[in-house]
């Protein structure tokens, strides 16, 4: 079983170092840093778990894809652009059974038909009984997106038959509490400890849940790290006058997003003016909140913003006293022999280069799945 955590949930490096037959899930969502492992091999496994479904659309996206990955055939995906050591990898799989675990219910979480329907026809693959007491009995009432979705879970749940090799679920009020250690390995992780939670209206999308003192174990052969959702601050932004929202994981702007710089205060209150220059779009702008859709709605915004500063003659020009560099005073900062930026034009030669690799596969695509060898291409 795979439980995918966000980084932040393992946070501590030095922890995670320890051969410690319990290791526990801190609760921050900080940045984490920590070694990664690329080629590490996954699939050995026969039951995984997913650790998402909360109320972020993006959370389920993610566990989505990776579920649909583990249990779709590997001729589905040959035409797609996988990767084609991530394809050997999952032609080799030995994983039959996929959970999908959430603190709160299907009622709160926040997916589509869509992606739901996605996993419900995968050939060959069932899905469990979703927890019939989260669900009102009459769905009816409900408004029309949850409604269908509820309705499509209530009509693909069903017991597994005999001949059906793989199937995946839908598990509830459950909150990782702990990793527990092989006895025989204790430097790999043989099962994750959930806090079982308690929803106080398992019907409102907007449910807090609360914990019942009871715990439930599961099977875990792996921890995979996801990048989570809570934005951090970058190196400088406090020398540059930049606020950054540590309780939020936002920047100050404007509402459109242009970057406020904070002011010394002249009285009780802080006076803000614009970070010429500086714009901010997506999470870092909104916090973790909507879909793809909202997402692009606010980024275009930013562009706007963008767009009038620039015919206003605004973009660039700063009220203090100096003339702006641009970009040309950045290449200086950075030097000749530093190669941390890739132009527009390297980019496409980039894309080129995939899309002529995934042609000898009949693929959209071959990725490069290294900086240096897609540096190579450029050089």
């Amino acid at each position: 079983m795979v439980l995918q955590l966000p980084v932040s949930l393992l946070q501590d490096s030095q922890r995670r170092q320890q051969p410690a037959k319990n290791i526990p899930v801190p609760a921050s969502y900080a940045t984490a840093q920590g070694p990664a492992h690329p080629y590490k091999e996954i699939c050995g496994g026969r039951k995984h778990c997913r650790r998402s479904r909360g109320s972020r659309m993006a959370d389920f996206r993610r566990w989505q894809t990776s579920a649909r990955m583990l249990l779709a055939g590997v001729d589905a995906l040959r035409r797609t652009d996988i990767t084609q050591r991530a394809l050997a990898q999952l032609a080799t799989s030995r994983v039959k059974r996929v959970r999908v675990v959430g603190r709160r219910g299907p009622m709160q979480a926040s997916f589509t038909i869509k992606e739901v329907r996605e996993l419900m026809n995968l050939p060959k693959v069932a899905f469990l009984p979703i927890q019939r007491s989260l669900i009102p009995d009459d769905v009816g009432g409900l408004a029309r997106a949850p409604r269908r979705l509820m309705e499509v879970l209530i009509k693909g749940s069903c017991a597994p038959s005999p001949g059906i090799p793989k199937w995946w679920s839908l598990d509830s009020c459950l909150s990782p509490k702990r990793f527990l250690a092989r006895s025989d390995v204790p430097t790999t992780v043989a099962s994750t400890e959930f806090d079982v939670t308690s929803l106080a209206a398992p019907f409102d999308p907007q449910s807090l849940t609360t914990t019942t003192g009871g715990t439930l174990t599961l099977p875990s052969d792996i921890v995979i790290r996801s990048v989570g959702y809570r934005s951090v601050g970058l190196p400088g932004f406090a020398e540059a006058g930049i606020r950054f929202e540590e309780g939020q994981g936002v920047i100050a702007h404007d509402g459109l997003g242009r970057v406020m710089r904070s002011m010394p205060p002249l009285r009780d209150d802080a006076s803000r003016e614009q970070a010429t220059g500086l714009y901010c779009a997506g999470w870092v702008k909104t916090g973790p909140t909507g879909v793809i859709a909202a997402t692009m709605q606010d980024a275009f915004a930013t562009g706007e913003a963008i767009i009038q500063d620039w015919q206003s003659g605004r973009f660039l020009q700063s009220s203090q006293v100096g003339a702006a560099g641009g970009w040309e005073a950045v290449r200086q900062e950075i030097g000749p022999s530093t190669a941390l930026f890739v132009s527009w034009d390297q980019w496409r030669k980039i894309d080129l280069a995939e899309a002529e690799r995934g042609q000898k596969s009949g693929k959209p695509r071959e990725k490069f799945t290294g900086t240096a060898d897609m540096l190579s291409v450029i050089k």
